[in-house]
């Protein structure tokens, strides 16, 4: 990915970057700052990680073209890198059958874990 032309969106603490259950065209690099990857279960809000610097977010939705499992906010003042949809089919485009086929697999056996 070229420096240059990566689109770049900041947040504030406490931003939403995505709900649970969007469609997911975009995942998202944090390159500074932190964000919450949260899920409300059972009415409850419940925390599932926090990604940091260098941390990729929001992929699960452009693995497999289903509705974000899980809600996405700024812990922190963050900047966030943009992946598009069209940029990862074409870096995914180039790796070999079976590794697509592993993240397809990994991304079922995620969503299966989170429900």
């Amino acid at each position: 990915m070229n420096d240059n032309v990566l689109q770049r969106e900041t947040y504030q603490p406490g931003d939403r970057i995505f709900k649970e259950g969007d469609e997911g065209n975009l995942a998202y690099v944090v390159q500074s700052g932190e964000v919450e990857i949260f899920k409300t279960i059972d009415g409850v809000e419940t925390v599932l990680g926090t990604v940091g610097q260098g941390g990729i977010f929001g992929e699960m939705a452009l693995i497999d073209s289903k509705p974000r499992m899980a809600a996405a906010r700024a812990k922190t003042g963050s900047t966030i890198i943009v992946v598009t949809r069209a940029t990862f089919e074409q870096k995914l485009g180039k790796a070999d059958p079976f590794i697509r086929g592993l993240l397809n697999i990994l991304a079922n056996n995620v969503r299966a874990l989170v429900k």
